[in-house]
Formats: structure tokens, C-alpha cells, sequence
């Protein structure tokens, strides 16, 4: 087991200091990395906790997870390795993307009879 833990439906008021001091209470707390929306800048309701050690994070997880915090159960549990997912696509001429067949970009040969 490893001493990254999940942290997920927390309430979206919840800030890194009070996840800490909760669960301090069951082992050294290491780090918190409350999670953002990139664009809105609210909290996404959940977030990962560094434990100081396996033991420690496993008895975060006995002791927290389904803990009541403001109304909403929590769930805790060992984090998983993050999934690689394709890149959205930020910008530029989307038809050459799109998956789409013809009318997309032109072609160097139409371009030259233009041009004759």
C-alpha cells in the first residue's frame, strides 16, 4: 500500500488546513492537495492526502472513510496511478482533427493550379 490517499464528495468549502487537522488524528499528515477547477478557481470536491507512512494512510482509511463531514460521506482510499487520456484539442484548425473526411485543409496540388 502506498501513502497517497483519495479523498472524494467533500464539501466544496472544505479548505487543506481541516482535512489536515482531521486527520492528523489518525496519523502524520505529509501533504494535502485540494483539487480546483482550472477555470471556475471552486473547489471539485476532492482531493489527495500524503500520509507519512502506509500504516498511517491504512488507518485513514479505517477511520474516515464514510466519515460524516457537513452533511457528506467521504470516501477514502489508496490513490490510483493517474490514467493517460488524450489530449483535448486547445486551438488551430479543428477540421485537421476531427476525424472527418474531405473539405478540410487543401492540398499543395489545388493550391498550384490556382495559382497558374
Amino acid at each position: 500500500m502506498t501513502s497517497k490517499l483519495y479523498v472524494g464528495n467533500l464539501p466544496f468549502n472544505t479548505t487543506a488546513q481541516e482535512l489536515q487537522d482531521l486527520f492528523t488524528d489518525a496519523g502524520a499528515v505529509s501533504a494535502v492537495d485540494l483539487i480546483f477547477d482550472k477555470f471556475t478557481g471552486r473547489s471539485r470536491g476532492f482531493a489527495f492526502v500524503n500520509m507519512a507512512s502506509p500504516e498511517d494512510a491504512q488507518r485513514v482509511i479505517e477511520k474516515f472513510h464514510g466519515f460524516d463531514m457537513a452533511g457528506r460521506a467521504l470516501t477514502v482510499n489508496e490513490a490510483r496511478p493517474r490514467e493517460e487520456r488524450p489530449r483535448e484539442f486547445a486551438g488551430g484548425d479543428s477540421r485537421e482533427n476531427s476525424g472527418f473526411g474531405g473539405g478540410g485543409g487543401r492540398s499543395s496540388s489545388r493550391n498550384e493550379r490556382n495559382f497558374r
